[in-house]
């Protein structure tokens, strides 16, 4: 069983967050209730406005610099959990075979009270306990301005948690938003200082610093066409970049996609409490036979043991981006390492290269996958794009083109007369990425340690930790393609060397 770093640990992450753009649809006027709801619904109205308002300050500054958010709790916290799954009982959920617990891989999380065969189906979450973009807002007004402007169901759903949570026991999800997380140490939550000192050598640092722009860019963008001009609804000391940076750290490590309930993303209350596993390779789903979220475990388990679920096959730096975890060195089997190539802009061929790239949706530079088994067709056929020389120009298309995946053939594309220099350029490539993380890891002993703070110094120490995991992890997949490149050479170079023997002996014998 995987052993996991950290602890905050939970359900599927979703494709890639697409950040809010501006609609093309026309303005739609306002849909206010009918007559004989407007009482409930002014009720609710000042139920709304007064909580939010009350509130103040949403957020408190740490001594690091962190933002955290006064509703949630601690990752490791029991009593909330236990509360949400009285709650849960009580709204319909129905009996189940697992229940939450403190655990040795996440802290907390479910444990079976009895035996659990493989092959059965487990949880069995309600739709009417499942939020989606579709969930009753407490605060109705809100929801319509959201939906009258067409925002996507990510940012429609990071709103919508914050304007529950901002109404504390007025909510009907008060039991779940309080079990969530207040502060996790997915990268989302890390400062820009802390990312480029703990993760300067691994690439994960770069898709980071993307994914905290699109969170910053969507809010900036609802806010400046949204919430500025409906205060009222959304007033500032709510609404603002950190629990906008709160809700979104909640959506990438839980939302799931349930594609038997027409493909709906999803918060599962209950489910997202079950922490991940590299051995299991199970998923959550809309089951329409019994009418509920489920799995079906693909595993037995005996009462007292944690059931897993998978997040998906994501590399180590995957899980720490949303997740805020490390699996134990060598346990992923998915792991890999991102290796980042770029084009030489002092090749006399840049330019087209350049272009026949861009047709195919690549730049100058890319990012592909290093992984312990070897590396994808897509990583060579942009090596050998670097490489070639002017008088391969009627292969750049064909190259390019397999860089973009977006050959139909998967035939192993091959060129011999630059298959050695091809090597040596990844090669290169790699052992300049190792030298960045072995001098990471051996300046990693001394790091932190002048910090006077002791919170501050558990914090950068944790931290730490989770980042030279995920060095080990990265630097240990580079060691071994640089064996596998170095072997591969050498074979060239010896049968080159064989070749060149062989037609000198043949010289000499008609000399």
């Amino acid at each position: 069983m995987a052993e996991a770093t950290s602890t905050n640990s939970h359900t599927s992450l979703l494709p890639p967050f697409t950040p809010l753009r501006k609609p093309n649809r026309p303005f739609l006027a306002v849909c206010y209730p009918s007559f004989s709801m407007k009482k409930r619904y002014y009720l609710r109205m000042v139920r709304c406005s007064s909580s939010s308002v009350s509130m103040g300050d949403t957020t408190t500054k740490t001594k690091n610099g962190t933002q955290i958010v006064p509703w949630g709790c601690n990752i490791d916290s029991l009593e909330n959990a236990e509360a949400l799954q009285n709650w849960l009982y009580l709204s319909g959920l129905p009996s189940q075979k697992m229940a939450i617990q403190k655990v040795e891989v996440g802290e907390r999380g479910l444990v079976a009270l009895k035996n659990v065969r493989k092959g059965e189906k487990l949880l069995f979450v309600p739709p009417s306990l499942v939020i989606t973009a579709d969930s009753e807002w407490s605060c109705p007004e809100a929801g319509e301005v959201l939906k009258r402007y067409f925002v996507p169901d990510w940012p429609l759903l990071a709103t919508y948690l914050i304007s529950e949570a901002s109404l504390q026991q007025s909510s009907r999800w008060c039991n779940y938003i309080s079990a969530l997380p207040r502060q996790p140490y997915s990268l989302l939550y890390w400062t820009r200082e802390e990312l480029d000192r703990y993760l300067e050598a691994s690439q994960i640092r770069e898709r980071a610093v993307e994914r905290i722009t699109n969170v910053i860019g969507t809010y900036n963008d609802l806010r400046l066409r949204i919430f500025s001009k409906y205060p009222h609804l959304f007033p500032e000391e709510v609404y603002n970049l950190d629990t906008f940076m709160w809700s979104f750290g909640i959506l990438f490590s839980r939302l799931v996609r349930l594609p038997l309930m027409d493909g709906k993303v999803a918060l599962v209350p209950w489910a997202d409490m079950m922490n991940h596993s590299c051995e299991v390779d199970t998923f959550l789903d809309y089951d329409k036979s019994s009418l509920g979220v489920v799995f079906t475990t693909d595993r037995s388990y005996q009462p007292g043991e944690q059931v897993f679920i998978s997040y998906g096959k994501k590399s180590n730096g995957e899980l720490l981006l949303s997740y805020g975890f490390v699996p134990k060195e060598g346990t992923n089997p998915s792991d890999s390492v991102e290796l980042s190539l770029s084009l030489n802009k002092s090749d006399k061929c840049y330019e087209e290269k350049l272009e026949v790239l861009r047709k195919h949706g690549l730049s100058a530079s890319a990012c592909f996958p290093l992984r312990v088994t070897g590396w994808p067709l897509e990583l060579m056929a942009f090596a050998y794009l670097v490489v070639s020389p002017p008088s391969m120009s009627k292969q750049f298309e064909e190259m390019a083109a397999t860089a973009a995946n977006k050959i139909k053939s998967k035939k192993d594309i091959r060129y011999p007369e630059i298959e050695e220099q091809t090597l040596q350029f990844i090669l290169e490539i790699c052992e300049s990425s190792i030298s960045k993380y072995t001098k990471f890891l051996q300046a990693s002993g001394s790091m932190d340690l002048d910090v006077t703070s002791p919170k501050q110094l558990n914090r950068r120490l944790f931290l730490k930790q989770l980042a030279v995991d995920l060095c080990n992890s990265e630097r240990r997949i580079l060691f071994r393609a640089q064996n596998v490149l170095r072997r591969r050479l050498r074979d060239i170079r010896s049968g080159e060397l064989r070749a060149l023997k062989f037609f000198s002996g043949l010289r000499n014998l008609f000399k």
